[in-house]
C-alpha cells in the first residue's frame, strides 16, 4: 500500500507561513493534482513529501509509515522536475539507470529495469544517444523513464510538462495519464495549469495562500467551486460573479439576500424575449465556440456560446441562466447550500 497521509503540516520560512496546517489523504494508486497559482505552497508541500524540505509542524506518512527524519533516498519515491535534469554527459540509458546505480542495483537487474522503463516511454531506440541530441519532448520522456525505473512507491511530478509546446503537452498529458493508471503508481502532480488538472487528476487539491481550499474529483471542483477563488481560478473563461439583485432576477435566479450569484459562462443561454438585456462589447471566435464579454453594472460578464449563429460586437442579447446552474456565495466568498 502506497497511500500518502499529510497530517497538520505547517511550514514557515523566516516568519512567513508558506503552509498552514495542511491535511490531505491521497489513496493508494491515486493520481492527485496539487493545483494553484504561483506562491500558493504546492511545490513546498510536494518537497516536504519528498523529504527535500522539513516541515515546521505535522508529519507525512507513506503506506502508513511516518517519514519523520527519513532522507529522500529512504522513502522509495521518485521525482520528475520542471527542467527534467537530464545529465548531458551520460547516454540516455545511463540517465535512466542513474537512480538504480545509486541504489547499487545488480547490473543485470539494472539493465532490465532500464529497458522496461525505456519501453514504457517509447524511447528504446534512443538509449545510446546523449541528451544534447534529443528534443524537449524526448528529454521529458527520459526524465519520466528514469523516475519509473526505480519502481517507486510514490511518484512526485513538479510542472513536468510546462516547458513543452501546446500540442506536445496535450500528447504527453494523455500518455502519462494512461501509463500511470496502468502501472497503479500513487502520484502527486503539481501544476498551475487547470486544463492539466481537470484532464489528468483522480482528485484535485486546489491550494490558495498556503491552504487547501477544495479537494474533490474534477467534475465537482468545476461544477461546485467551494469558494469564489476556486470558481475564478478554474474555468476558461472563469465563473461569473454577479452581486446586483436586479441582474440576478433578470437571469431567472431568485435573488438571495446578501449573496453573490456565481454562474459559468456556458450556462448562460440566449432567449428571444425576457432575460437579462446586454450588449456584446467584445466577441472572440474560438473555432467551435465564441466568447463574448459584456458589462452589467460594475460586473464583467463572460458568455460562451456555440460558434453559430455568429454574434457581432455591439449586438444586443437577452440571456437566462440554465436551470440548476446558479451557485451562491456569501460575502467571504464561501459556497452556500
Amino acid at each position: 500500500m502506497s497511500s500518502i497521509s499529510i497530517r497538520g503540516v505547517r511550514k514557515a520560512f523566516k516568519g512567513h507561513e508558506a503552509l498552514k496546517a495542511i491535511d490531505l489523504e491521497v489513496r493508494d494508486q491515486e493520481f492527485c493534482v496539487l493545483l494553484g497559482p504561483s506562491g500558493c505552497g504546492k511545490t513546498t508541500l510536494m518537497r516536504i513529501v519528498a523529504g527535500l524540505e522539513t516541515e515546521t509542524e505535522g508529519e507525512v506518512l507513506i503506506g502508513g509509515r511516518s517519514m519523520k527524519g527519513l532522507a529522500p533516498r529512504h522513502r522509495n519515491i521518485a521525482m520528475v522536475f520542471q527542467n527534467y535534469a537530464v545529465f548531458p554527459h551520460m547516454t540516455i540509458g545511463e540517465n535512466i539507470g542513474f537512480g538504480l546505480r545509486m541504489r547499487k542495483t545488480p547490473p543485470a537487474q539494472l539493465q532490465e529495469q532500464v529497458r522496461r522503463a525505456a519501453a514504457l516511454m517509447h524511447i528504446e531506440p534512443l538509449l545510446e544517444r546523449y541528451a544534447g541530441q534529443l528534443s524537449g519532448g524526448q528529454r521529458q520522456r527520459v526524465a519520466v523513464a528514469r523516475a519509473l525505473a526505480v519502481q517507486p512507491d510514490v511518484l512526485l511530478m513538479d510542472e513536468p510538462l510546462s516547458n513543452l509546446d501546446a500540442l506536445l503537452r496535450l500528447e504527453m498529458r494523455s500518455e502519462l495519464k494512461g501509463l500511470l493508471r496502468e502501472l497503479g503508481t500513487t502520484t502527486i502532480y503539481v501544476t498551475h495549469d487547470q486544463t492539466e488538472a481537470l484532464g489528468m487528476a483522480d482528485r484535485i487539491a486546489v491550494m490558495h495562500g498556503g491552504r487547501i481550499v477544495q479537494f474533490d474529483v474534477p467534475e465537482q471542483v468545476y461544477r461546485m467551486p467551494a469558494t469564489r477563488f476556486v470558481g475564478s481560478f478554474i474555468g476558461n473563461p472563469p465563473m461569473n460573479f454577479i452581486a446586483n439583485p436586479e441582474a440576478q432576477a433578470a437571469l431567472g435566479c431568485e435573488p438571495r439576500a446578501g449573496l453573490i450569484l456565481g454562474i459559468r459562462p456556458e450556462d448562460l443561454r440566449p432567449v428571444p424575449e425576457g432575460g437579462l438585456v446586454l450588449q456584446a462589447r467584445v466577441v472572440e471566435m474560438l473555432g467551435a465556440s465564441q466568447q463574448l464579454t459584456a458589462r452589467v453594472g460594475d460586473d464583467l460578464l463572460r458568455v460562451s456560446l456555440p460558434a453559430l449563429p455568429a454574434i457581432t460586437t455591439g449586438q444586443t442579447l437577452r440571456l437566462l441562466a440554465a436551470p440548476g446552474a446558479a451557485r451562491w456565495y456569501d460575502p467571504e466568498g464561501n459556497l452556500c447550500p
